[in-house]
């Protein structure tokens, strides 16, 4: 991947949109990359038992894919200078099929001393937003 020009960039353009979709099998497997074997993960019962609708996907795995989508809009991850985001709202995966998740990102601002972009993502499922503040500085080229 080239890294994207500082100059093509301005405040407003927009990353995306892309589909992100979450079965069990793969929430399976980043639970064994991970090494996060909470059941909330994969067991209905227990994640009910403590108040979810059912299995739900790792924060931390809505949080890595939903980056990817400014990591291929400015050129790589080496871009990436900071991500912050707050958890709002759990992901649940149905038994079979797969959950749909939204990713779409807005770039709000530009340092040009720096030569970053600081973008905003929308990450939402079934019209919910499930990552908050969820904002990428990136360096460009």
């Amino acid at each position: 991947m080239s890294a994207k020009p500082f100059e093509a960039v301005q405040a407003g353009d927009v990353i995306g949109p892309r589909t992100l979709t979450f079965t069990r099998d793969k929430l399976v497997r980043y639970a064994g990359a991970s090494g996060d074997f909470n059941p909330i993960h994969y067991n209905d019962e227990y994640a009910r038992s403590v108040s979810l609708p059912g299995v739900i996907v790792h924060g931390m795995l809505t949080m890595g894919a939903a980056i990817d989508v400014v990591v291929a809009w400015a050129g790589g991850p080496g871009a990436v200078v900071d991500y912050e985001v707050r958890f709002s709202r759990p992901v649940p995966v149905p038994a079979l099929g797969q959950a749909a998740v939204e990713v779409s990102g807005k770039v709000t601002s530009l340092d040009a001393e720096a030569r970053t972009a600081r973008v905003a993502l929308t990450v939402a499922h079934e019209g919910h937003k499930v990552l908050g503040k969820a904002l990428v500085t990136v360096r460009l080229a």
